[in-house]
């Protein structure tokens, strides 16, 4: 990657105050307007990227530059000046505006971001590590999971429309890992992948005809129905209008009514004393201010000898301390407010602040990857449909790198998912 010469700054930053092509500006302002990066700033930005690539597996080939790495996928930087304006402000959020932009592409995505991910640690030099905290960008106090941001942070989401998951999820409209028998997965056996998925946690929690369950985190209902085919009574909780309102009629067609309630309740709220509890990858959204009061209502809730099947992303410890208080691409444009935990924060939160005795972890970040790869190949073959329901080209984008970025965190074992028994000791109601 060449360094601009200085003789030209003022013409390049006068280029990098433009509109990125075909980006609304009032739908994506920092996407279409690429930032004001000095010369300086650009320079180096490009001198460490320059570096941090030399060393790795990838083949990095910029418009009118060299090509870098020792082979690989292919990355296409099709706009250097403003990738390195973009990252030279923004870090890791302006890499993925950058691909939002269109300013860079790989044919194979998913196996250039996982090669980044692989390298994650060592992308950045030491000296900038330790730094970190006057670089990075902060978490904005508006994404706070209080009771009023948890709503909102769950609606930018969620709430999107249920159209837009059902282009891409199975007919179970399950959100969450899949547990295949084999691999590689074939979409065909992506429904039968997510009930075995819900029946093992069911099974851990011990459901049955007669159980009280609290299911913290609806989805669209399928983890219900399940359990109420088992007999069970369900609670369970959503802040979501749209999965709540499309859950209540699924729960009313299968005949359900009867056995499942469907609440719009923040977790802090709930009542009631239950047999067994199910979380599916809800704690992510949760934020790490609020685990310890996310634990104490699963702790309060469940009645003694009761259980709890928690299905969790995890990530390295390390990599969640420094990322803990970090603004992330995924958090500015997918998951406001998330924040992935550690196994040791899980553990150390439960132990600190419960009676719950962690009785069994089983990990499958293998069986992610797969899902991931099945929702984005679905993604990408229904992109008229997502067109037609609104969403425009740079949505389609953001939402196929956020897949694909998903893919190779769990491709590179930069992230994990576990399945958790929890168990309240004490006697049995």
């Amino acid at each position: 990657m060449t360094t601009t010469h200085p003789r030209s700054a003022t013409r390049h930053d006068t280029r990098l105050r433009r509109v990125a092509t075909g980006v609304d500006p009032e739908r994506w302002p920092d996407v279409a307007a690429v930032p004001r990066a000095s010369w300086p700033v650009r320079a180096v930005t490009e001198s460490l990227v320059g570096r941090a690539l030399r060393r790795l597996p990838l083949r990095v080939r910029c418009v009118g530059g060299t090509t870098l790495g020792l082979g690989g996928p292919l990355i296409e930087v099709r706009d250097p000046d403003a990738f390195h304006a973009r990252i030279g402000t923004r870090g890791l959020i302006g890499f993925g505006e950058s691909y939002m932009a269109g300013e860079w592409d790989a044919p194979d995505l998913v196996g250039a971001l996982t090669v980044l991910a692989a390298h994650a640690a060592d992308l950045v030099p030491a000296p900038l590590h330790r730094l970190r905290g006057l670089w990075a960008q902060r978490q904005p106090d508006a994404q706070r999971n209080t009771p009023d941001g948890s709503r909102n942070n769950i609606s930018r989401h969620y709430d999107l429309s249920n159209d837009l998951f059902a282009a891409f999820l199975d007919e179970t409209l399950t959100y969450s890992s899949a547990v295949f028998r084999g691999f590689p997965a074939d979409w065909s056996l992506l429904a039968a992948a997510q009930h075995r998925k819900i029946d093992r946690l069911l099974d851990l929690a011990e459901v049955g005809e007669g159980t009280r369950l609290l299911e913290i985190g609806t989805g669209w209902g399928e983890l219900a129905l399940r359990a109420a085919a088992r007999g069970a009574h369900v609670t369970s909780l959503t802040l979501s209008e749209e999965q709540r309102a499309l859950a209540l009629e699924r729960v009313r067609e299968a005949g359900y009514a009867h056995r499942v309630s469907v609440e719009q309740c923040d977790y802090r709220a709930a009542r009631g004393t239950y047999d067994a509890v199910v979380s599916v990858e809800m704690i992510e959204a949760v934020g790490a201010e609020f685990w310890p009061v996310y634990f104490r209502t699963l702790d309060e809730r469940l009645a003694p000898g009761g259980r709890v099947a928690l299905q969790a992303i995890t990530m390295p410890h390390q990599r969640m301390l420094a990322a803990r208080d970090t603004h992330t691409w995924i958090q500015k444009y997918i998951f406001p407010g998330g924040l992935i935990p550690s196994t040791e924060a899980i553990e150390e939160t439960a132990h600190d602040h419960t009676g719950l005795v962690v009785a069994a972890r089983d990990g499958f970040g293998a069986h992610y990857a797969d899902t991931l790869r099945l929702w984005r190949q679905r993604f990408t073959d229904r992109a008229d449909d997502v067109a037609a329901l609104g969403f425009d080209a740079t949505f389609r984008r953001m939402w196929t790198f956020y897949l694909a970025y998903s893919e190779a965190g769990f491709r590179a074992g930069y992230l994990d998912v576990q399945q958790y028994l929890f168990i309240k000791e004490g006697p049995a109601r």
